[in-house]
Order: C-alpha cells, then sequence, then structure tokens
C-alpha cells in the first residue's frame, strides 16, 4: 500500500482550515496530519509532524507565508515541499513565494480536483506554474535583475550544454513531455537530464531550477 502524502495546512481563518482539511482527506493518497493558525506555527509544526507538502496562506499574522516558507526551505536537508496559497493572483506574491522556496501556486478558489491534484503534482518534485503566470515571472525577474551578471559558464556551473538546454527548456514552463519531443529524445532520457542538473546546481525542484534559470538570466524574454 502506498504511503499517503502528508499534508499541513497552514492559514490564520478556520473555516479554510478546516474547509482544506475536509477536501483533502476525502483524497485517496492525501492525508492531512495538522494544521498551523500562523507563520510561526507552520515552522514549529513542521518540525514536529514532518509533513511532505504544506499549503501556505501568503498573509498571516506573526509571520506571514513567505518568510515562512523561507524558513521551513532553507536548512540543508529539507524535503519539505510548500505549495502557496492566495486570494488574490498578484505577480509579486508568485515571485517571491518561489523565491523563497515555494515549490507552486495556487489560488484559494481552486477547485477540490485542481487543490488535490496540486498536492500530488509539488508532492512528486514538479512545478506547478500555469503558462500565464511563467511567462509573467520571466518579465519579473528580468525586470528586478538587471545587475551585472558573471559569465553564463561561471552560473551554470558543471552542467553540460544538453544540460543547460533543459534547464532553459523547464524554465520555458515545458513538462519532459514537452522537452523530448523538442530534443526528438526519449523522455526517459529527459527525466535523467533533470535529476542532473538538480543534483548539480542543489535545487529541489523544477520550480526551483525555473527560478534559478530566471535569476541567472539564462532565460530572459524578447525585448529585455
Amino acid at each position: 500500500m502506498t504511503t499517503p502524502i502528508r499534508v499541513l495546512i497552514a492559514d490564520d481563518q478556520m473555516m479554510v482550515r478546516q474547509g482544506f482539511t475536509v477536501l483533502l482527506n476525502a483524497e485517496p493518497g492525501i492525508e492531512v496530519v495538522g494544521q498551523a493558525v500562523d507563520g510561526l506555527d507552520a515552522v514549529a509544526k513542521v518540525a514536529e509532524l514532518a509533513p511532505d507538502v504544506v499549503l501556505m496562506d501568503i498573509r498571516m499574522p506573526e509571520l506571514g507565508g513567505i518568510e515562512a516558507t523561507r524558513r521551513i526551505t532553507e536548512p540543508a536537508g529539507s524535503t519539505v515541499k510548500v505549495l502557496v496559497l492566495t486570494t488574490f493572483d498578484l505577480d509579486e506574491y508568485v515571485y517571491e513565494a518561489l523565491r523563497a522556496g515555494a515549490s507552486g501556486f495556487l489560488l484559494k478558489d481552486a477547485s477540490a480536483d485542481e487543490l488535490a491534484q496540486a498536492v500530488r503534482v509539488v508532492a512528486a518534485g514538479d512545478a506547478l506554474l500555469a503558462p500565464n503566470i511563467t511567462k509573467r515571472l520571466i518579465s519579473e525577474f528580468s525586470r528586478v535583475t538587471q545587475a551585472p551578471r558573471a559569465p553564463l559558464k561561471d552560473r551554470v556551473g558543471t552542467l553540460t550544454e544538453r544540460e543547460t538546454e533543459v534547464l532553459s527548456l523547464i524554465a520555458q514552463g515545458l513538462s519532459n513531455n514537452e522537452i523530448a519531443q523538442r530534443l526528438v529524445v526519449a523522455e526517459q532520457t529527459v527525466k535523467t537530464h533533470v535529476s542532473r542538473i538538480l543534483v548539480k546546481l542543489g535545487l529541489r525542484d523544477r520550480t526551483q531550477a525555473a527560478v534559478f534559470a530566471y535569476e541567472t538570466g539564462l532565460v530572459r524574454p524578447a525585448g529585455y
């Protein structure tokens, strides 16, 4: 029997916490193991309960969701994935949450199916970025990261030319299957490249790989 995905829900509104708990506990393979009332409580509950995924509200008292995400994901060896929840689809929230270490972003009005799918995707280590959000993120990173950069070779470290190419495509929001079609290789080959990229760069998942690509300037839209 497959071990269920352990979820912690962090939100200062009791009805939101209870609502998400009911929805997720009704899903096969997902178990809500606890609730947190603010960011500080979330950090403490992660240490106590060791969840796989944290559903993290952006705006909370005591400690906001972005800083709580940073404290949860920064420690060496941390494998907890954070899925940020917010009422507002504001670009700066998406941008700051992902920079802080979040693996995904979801609006609070998402359906039960969307919520459960998001938890499964993030737990599996895949990116959870809608194409329109990905495009805005590229523009946002390009707008704020105008400082002189080191040569690309220094920024991507020991990545091979093909791995650098795969990293660029990840950052553009392509799935493994889409990357395989673009490069005319097997999907398993792409998976191998992705795994090596994460190891070489010391990154947690595809989302953080995308953040790395944006911040280093590997991916930049036309006009920037």
